[in-house]
Order: structure tokens, then C-alpha cells, then sequence
């Protein structure tokens, strides 16, 4: 069976996973990785492999892996890549996905987390760049713990974020506005670089090349 996104987004199961492994990384103070970040990166990862010439299924493909990727959450923040990926093989084949749809999507998410990341194929290349890309202040649960946690401060500085996917350049840019009275630019590259190095590695694997935009000034 040739699943589509849609059928994704409306199976509870898939949800309920989404939702407690939100509740589990709000517990340990982690943050936002609910609706709002899997819907982002699904969408994300769809027009990275849209507008770079991808067929339609492996677009969908990119759109089912990036609304699945973070479940494994649900198990411990550790490992969260491969569990993830074990949980979404079991739920697929239960629902009866078409086996190469199954081990493409399994691929991507077991090698999203850049403790173990690679882009193994083009839909974990999509996945990669989308996943990292989704730094913004709505992510932060609590402004007030800002002044403590470098990620939180970070998120909380964006203020506009957008990524351009350039076909005929072969660039793949993310452009962000920081407020750099609650974050200096420095203090993303202190908790990003390796993010961003896996950007590029995944960039490479669809042909482009990754650029990094902060306050108009291209810093990689």
C-alpha cells in the first residue's frame, strides 16, 4: 500500500506518540518537539525534495519521515534516532506500507540525530537540513529559563527564519534574524556548528551546496 501523508497525519497512533514524546522531552526541559515542529519539518523536508526536482513519492516519503522522526522520544531522548526509527518500521508494516517506502523512511529517521546522522539517502538528506533548520523563539517553553540554558536563549533570539532552496545555484541557504541583545551570533555556532557541518554533508548528498545567513551576513 502506497501511504501518503495525510494518511500519516491522521493515524492516532502516530499522534500519540508525537504527543508523549513531546510530554517526555518537557519533562527533561527540552524544546518544543510537538505538532508544531514534526508538521514544520514534514512540509520543510517536502519542498527541500520538491523544489529540487525529486518525484513525487519520494517527496511524500520526505513528508512521512519528517512528521515521524522524532517519536522514538517517547522512549528516552538518548538513542531517540534509532528507537524512532524501530517504532516507525513496527507501525508501517502493521498498517501495511509498501516494504521500500518502509525501509527508505526507517533509513532517514534512524540517521536524523547528529550524534549518529548521515545522509543515507535523499530523503534523510531532506530530513537533516529540515530537522536542524527549525530554530525559532516559539520553540521555547519558558522565556524566563533563558538566562540559564544556551539552546533556549538561542531559539528565544530568532526572530525570523527562512529557508531558500536555490535549484539553479545548487544552494541550500538558511537565512536567520537574531536579536543579538538576548544571543550573540557566536553562542549559535557554539551549540549549532555540528548541526550546521551536518547540513552541509547533507546538502552535499542532494547536489547543492549549504549556506548559512545571520543578520544578512554570510557566516558559512
Amino acid at each position: 500500500m502506497y501511504l501518503t501523508y495525510e494518511d500519516i497525519k491522521k493515524n492516532e497512533t502516530i499522534n500519540t506518540y508525537i504527543r508523549q514524546a513531546d510530554e517526555t522531552l518537557k519533562a527533561l526541559g527540552f524544546t518544543e518537539h510537538s505538532f508544531a515542529h514534526v508538521c514544520k519539518v514534514a512540509e520543510t523536508a517536502g519542498t527541500i525534495l520538491s523544489e529540487l526536482g525529486y518525484d513525487e513519492r519520494t517527496v511524500e516519503l520526505g513528508k512521512i519521515a519528517g512528521y515521524m522522526h522524532d517519536i522514538g522520544n517517547v522512549v528516552n531522548r538518548i538513542d531517540h534516532a534509532q528507537s524512532g526509527a524501530v517504532m516507525s518500521f513496527r507501525i508501517l508494516d502493521k498498517i501495511g506500507a509498501n516494504d521500500e517506502d518502509i525501509a527508505v523512511i526507517v533509513a532517514a529517521i534512524g540517521n536524523h540525530d547528529e550524534s549518529t546522522a548521515f545522509p543515507v539517502n535523499p530523503v534523510a538528506a531532506a530530513l537533516i537540513i529540515a530537522d536542524k533548520s527549525d530554530v525559532r523563539e516559539t520553540r521555547v517553553r519558558d522565556s524566563a529559563d533563558i538566562s540559564v540554558d544556551i539552546h533556549d536563549r538561542v531559539n528565544y533570539a530568532v526572530k525570523k527564519q527562512h529557508l531558500m532552496i536555490d535549484k539553479d545555484k545548487k544552494q541550500i541557504t538558511l537565512s536567520l534574524e537574531i536579536d543579538t541583545a538576548i544571543s550573540k551570533a557566536m553562542e549559535y555556532f557554539e551549540i549549532f556548528l555540528g548541526r550546521m557541518k551536518l547540513c552541509k554533508k547533507a546538502a552535499e548528498k542532494l547536489g547543492c551546496e549549504f549556506k548559512l545567513s545571520i543578520n544578512h551576513q554570510d557566516m558559512v
